[in-house]
């Protein structure tokens, strides 16, 4: 399907990040710089973007508060330089004596528009002895954000999520309920889940809110030991994957039309279709209740 005079483009920055910030604060002046000259209104990083550190002594020395942090204070200033709105998926900030894992949304005017922190933390025991505990070091979130996108075909709203919120679908209909058309989930997802369950995830959120998703990853063997998935994907509210990338670093780059939203959701209007439902409570016996859904 051809663009409309509406598309504009976006772009994903996949990393490998270091435990060194400098480095990675290079590694994202670069990477702003190219999508700009690619013709990207907007670029997003993925989760980590500033640090990946498994040392939690090592994590809390090297990492700052959000007034402080000279990753985002060189981002506000690239944006405004390149007119581009520049969407940190995550980085660590320091919250007293807890780290928050929290996204940065900066406009093209170099003003931070949004700020989220990461509500479902990745506390697992993945098969093979591989095993996380977020909650030991980073303090969950508790609010949904929407954040504006300005582009020249008009204010598009983004869905702001991080990595293991994907699953988790009923925030994304939440937030496609209060106007979100382009939801995103930058992520460190691991090796391991992602060769399981990375791109279904995106396809399905995208599906099921006839939005777009956008998600930059993290992708590689990390100092720290940590092997994640990478694969970047730019993907449209029909579930169609536009722009993908491999295990290393570079930058992915789509053209999305925003009518394509008022279509999916026109064609699926699921997101009208929504009924309140009650279960059965503990005092109910032991009878099957048969659940009917609607045609697929």
């Amino acid at each position: 399907m051809p663009a409309s005079s509406a598309s504009f483009t976006v772009a994903c920055l996949q990393m490998r990040s270091t435990r060194d910030p400098a480095i990675n604060r290079e590694t994202v002046l670069s990477g702003i710089r190219q999508a700009a000259m690619a013709g990207a209104v907007y670029v997003q990083t993925p989760e980590m973007t500033s640090l990946i550190v498994r040392d939690r002594k090592e994590l809390f020395a090297k990492v700052s508060d959000q007034v402080h942090d000279p990753l985002i204070a060189a981002a506000r200033e690239i944006a405004r330089e390149k007119r581009i709105t520049v969407h940190l998926g995550s980085l660590p900030l320091r919250e007293n004596d807890r780290i928050a894992n929290r996204a940065i949304i900066i406009d093209a005017d170099g003003e931070i528009a949004a700020t989220y922190d990461k509500i479902h933390l990745f506390d697992v025991d993945l098969p093979h002895g591989e095993s996380w505990r977020e909650s030991a070091t980073y303090t969950g979130g508790h609010q949904a954000v929407l954040a504006p996108l300005h582009t020249h075909s008009g204010t598009h709203m983004l869905g702001l999520t991080i990595c293991y919120d994907l699953r988790f679908p009923h925030l994304y209909r939440a937030l496609a309920e209060i106007g979100a058309d382009i939801l995103t989930a930058p992520a460190c997802f691991t090796r391991q889940t992602g060769e399981a369950h990375w791109q279904v995830l995106q396809r399905a959120r995208a599906i099921e809110n006839g939005a777009f998703v956008i998600s930059a990853a993290q992708g590689g063997l990390h100092e720290d030991g940590r092997q994640t998935y990478g694969h970047s994907i730019i993907v449209d509210p029909w579930g169609r994957v536009l722009a993908e990338a491999d295990a290393e670093p570079g930058l992915v780059l789509a053209s999305i039309d925003p009518a394509l939203v008022a279509q999916a959701r026109g064609q699926i209007p699921s997101l009208r279709h929504t009924r309140l439902f009650s279960l059965p409570s503990e005092e109910a016996d032991d009878t099957v209740v048969p659940i009917r859904g609607g045609d697929a």
